[in-house]
Order: C-alpha cells, then sequence, then structure tokens
C-alpha cells in the first residue's frame, strides 16, 4: 500500500460481506476506475472481471453519466416523490419499460435489489388481497437463491449463511424449491445443462401440500449468481411458468444481476422467451453510478391493485429516495449508452468466445465445473479439505495482485465482466486464472 493508505484508520468501517480481520490485515483498496479497470492504492491496474458486483455492464466512468448526474445536481439535488413528482421520474419509468417484456410496463422505482424484492414479495400480496384472495400469502423461495438482505429477501432466499443468525424473525409461511445444480449430471455444461427439467415439478409437491389458495408467489433467478452461476436446465422455467398460470401462482423473476445485457439480451425473460409477473431489477439499471432499482409489473397487476383501493393511496410502500433525481439522470444515461453502443448485442456476439475460453480451464488443476451463459461463468473448485472456501478465496487474491479482480463464492470463481470488454481481455482473464491455479494447493 502507499503511505497515505497505510495512516487510514480501518477500525470504524463495519464492511458488508467481508471477513472484517482478515482484510484489515492485508486491505486491499481501489483509487480509481475507468474502462475495463480500476487502479488500486499502490497505483497497479487491475481488469475488472466483474463488473464491479455484476453492475457496471457499460465500464467505469462513463462520461455520459458523469455529465447527467452532475447537471441533475446543479437543478435540482432531491426531489419527494410522496404526493409530488418530477419529470424526469416519468421519463426513467417509460425507459425501463420499453426494455421489458410486453405487458410487463409499470415500474416502481427502488434504491437496491433488496429493496426491489421486499418490494415485489409486497406487490404480490397486495394483488392477491385486491382481486379477493387475501388468503394468499404463502411466498416460495428456491434453496442457493439470493434475493438481497431485507427480512422478506432472506426468507426466499435460499443460502444458509445469509439466513441462520435470524432464523427466528424471517417471514411465516414460506417454503423453497429445490435448487437446479447436479454436478454429477451437467459438469462442464455449455450453456443450460440438458438435465433437470424435472427440478420445477417440486413446485407441484409443494402446492400439494400447502393447496394453491394459500401461495401467493414464486421467486427465483432466471440464473442463480451470488450462489456460484447456476444456470437453469433446459425447460425449467417453462415449466414453472406453466405451473403457476396453471395454479394462480405469480412468477416473479429476480433479475437483478441478469436485467440489461448480462445474457446478451434486454432480460434473462427475452433471453429464455419466458414471461414472469414481476421483475426485479437494480446493479446494471444505472450502471451502478448511483444507487437504483425497481419492479417492473405487469399492467393488469398494477391495475388491480389500484381499482380495488379506495380514494386515496392504493399501495402504501415507498422509499424516501424513490425515483431519486440522481438515480433518474443515472437511468436514462446508462440506458441511452446501452442502446447507442448496442451493448446487448455486444455481449451475445462476444459469448461464443467468452464460453471457449471457459471451457479450456476444464482440465485445470482443482477444477470441478466450468459453467456459462452469455457474459457469466462460473468456475466451481475442489474444496481445501477442512477449510471450504479458502482455496477460492486464495485465487482470488492472486488474482488482485497480478492484476485481474475475480469474485468468489464459498469455491466458486465467479466472472461477469462489463459488456465493453475486449476479446483479448476475456483471454486474459481465463488464461490468469489458469496459471494461477498452478500455483495454488
Amino acid at each position: 500500500m502507499t503511505r497515505p493508505a497505510q495512516a487510514l484508520d480501518l477500525s470504524h468501517l463495519w464492511m458488508p460481506f467481508t471477513a472484517n480481520r482478515k482484510f484489515k490485515q492485508q486491505p486491499r483498496l481501489l483509487a480509481k476506475a475507468k474502462g475495463m479497470y480500476y487502479t488500486a492504492v499502490d497505483g497497479h491496474e487491475v481488469l475488472d472481471a466483474t463488473a464491479g458486483l455484476w453492475c457496471v455492464n457499460a465500464g467505469h466512468g462513463r462520461q455520459e453519466i458523469i455529465d447527467a448526474i452532475s447537471k441533475q445536481t446543479a437543478q435540482m439535488d432531491y426531489a419527494p416523490s410522496f404526493q409530488l413528482g418530477h419529470e424526469d421520474s416519468f421519463r426513467a419509468a417509460s425507459a425501463v419499460a420499453r426494455l421489458m417484456p410486453e405487458g410487463v410496463d409499470r415500474i416502481f422505482f427502488t434504491n437496491s435489489g433488496s429493496e426491489s424484492v421486499d418490494t415485489a414479495l409486497k406487490i404480490a400480496l397486495a394483488y392477491h388481497r385486491a382481486r379477493g384472495e387475501g388468503q394468499r400469502t404463502r411466498l416460495i423461495g428456491r434453496e442457493r437463491g439470493y434475493h438481497g438482505v431485507g427480512f422478506g429477501g432472506i426468507s426466499v432466499g435460499g443460502i444458509s449463511p445469509n439466513r441462520k443468525t435470524f432464523s427466528s424473525s424471517l417471514l411465516p409461511g414460506v417454503d423453497h424449491l429445490p435448487h437446479t445444480h447436479d454436478l454429477s449430471r451437467n459438469a462442464h455444461s455449455r450453456g443450460q445443462p440438458a438435465y433437470g427439467e424435472h427440478f420445477a415439478d417440486e413446485l407441484e409437491r409443494i402446492v400439494a401440500l400447502h393447496d394453491a389458495s394459500t401461495i401467493a408467489a414464486v421467486i427465483v433467478e432466471p440464473l442463480a449468481g451470488s450462489t456460484g452461476v447456476l444456470v437453469p436446465p433446459k425447460g425449467y422455467l417453462e415449466k414453472l411458468r406453466a405451473i403457476t398460470e396453471k395454479h394462480g401462482i405469480l412468477l416473479i423473476f429476480d433479475e437483478v444481476i441478469t436485467g440489461f445485457g448480462r445474457l446478451g439480451a434486454k432480460t434473462a425473460s427475452e433471453f429464455f422467451g419466458v414471461t414472469p409477473d414481476l421483475l426485479t431489477l437494480a446493479k446494471g439499471i444505472s450502471n451502478a453510478s448511483v444507487p437504483a432499482g425497481a419492479v417492473a409489473v405487469k399492467r393488469e397487476i398494477h391495475d388491480t391493485i389500484l381499482a380495488a383501493a379506495a380514494d386515496g393511496i392504493e399501495f402504501f410502500h415507498g422509499y424516501t429516495y424513490s425515483a431519486h433525481p440522481l438515480a433518474t439522470a443515472a437511468m436514462m444515461a446508462t440506458l441511452e449508452i446501452y442502446e447507442r453502443d448496442q451493448l446487448f448485442e455486444r455481449a451475445k456476439g462476444l459469448s461464443p468466445l467468452f464460453e471457449n475460453e471457459a471451457h479450456k480451464l476444464e482440465d485445470a488443476r482443482h477444477v470441478i465445473d466450468v459453467r456459462n451463459l452469455g457474459l457469466v461463468a462460473g468456475i466451481e473448485l475442489t474444496p481445501r479439505p477442512g477449510a471450504p472456501g479458502a482455496r477460492a478465496a486464495e485465487v482470488f487474491a492472486k488474482c488482485f495482485d497480478q492484476g485481474v479482480m475475480v469474485r468468489y463464492t464459498g469455491d466458486i470463481i465467479a466472472i461477469s465482466p462489463p459488456l465493453i470488454i475486449e476479446e483479448e481481455q476475456i483471454r486474459l482473464i481465463f488464461q490468469k486464472i489458469a496459471d494461477i491455479l498452478k500455483t495454488v494447493e
């Protein structure tokens, strides 16, 4: 580290999802970001292979977004969104709606993926109450699902460490589908695995157990990201959609990661050809330049809730920073970049090379699985005996020190670069991982 970094008092900040004690013994600090690169405080450049945290889809430091935020700050720094509005909140909603599946075009703004998920769950409950089925209160998530850190999100989520400390206070009446990862049958699948459509049939078992009349919604990530890149088997999402429609259950796609080009399409819904009733959005919606999120809602759901309410507020929910002026400015500038630079099409075009380079790691030391879709890849490693996660953590640290930033969860390395990545940078990322795996015990 440089001297200024060494002089920092690290004691006051309680870092999220971080081994705080270990980090503060050997901190890795970022100082600048531009294009595809971060610059660490010691001056060395780090190729961003994770789009920050799945979110900087258009690359860092986009001048158009900087200018839009700066202009908006000077014009109006904040506007309340309760019983008042500002013009850009409506313009931004229209811009987001144009990228959503047909008919899923009513937009509720939030500030994060966690808020988007809790908002979507509330909308689902409100919808069933508005249509006279208020007994539909049960929510169905999925094992290994990640839906943020609100109490609603961790209740329907299925990652044990996120849940166990708070188990006594999670939402009642929640059940979980099994996850779709079958390593014994689907290792090293390119794209969607062939085996596993039947995992969706478990929803019928859950319906039989609880009765459909009690179930409000099912929420899944179309592609599970934070748990280590779990790609849905062929036919799985289609079957899940058919079962939910059969029983009058709403289907929520958590597209916080997959929205805005990650799979080479506007949304995972478009990519898979499966339209849910609600989509949760965040991350790439503003290129992470300002915290922002949204829920895209089927028009029928929105209209039903409004029509059933008495005069006045129809839906008692919202945030102080919903449709914050800086966020709406950032969103509109970001969406304009996506369209102008054809970044979703670019991601689609790069996906075959990305897949080929990722799967060159199939025979690399410690690798037991490589899986991919669009510009996302997961490289699963054999856990170190008695120290699960330690091997991937070492790969992460060595990659950073040698100029490539990857992400890890458990013993899975995740790659999800900005959509502006060049072909040689794709090759460099996977070659660097291969080289480092040779040095890791």
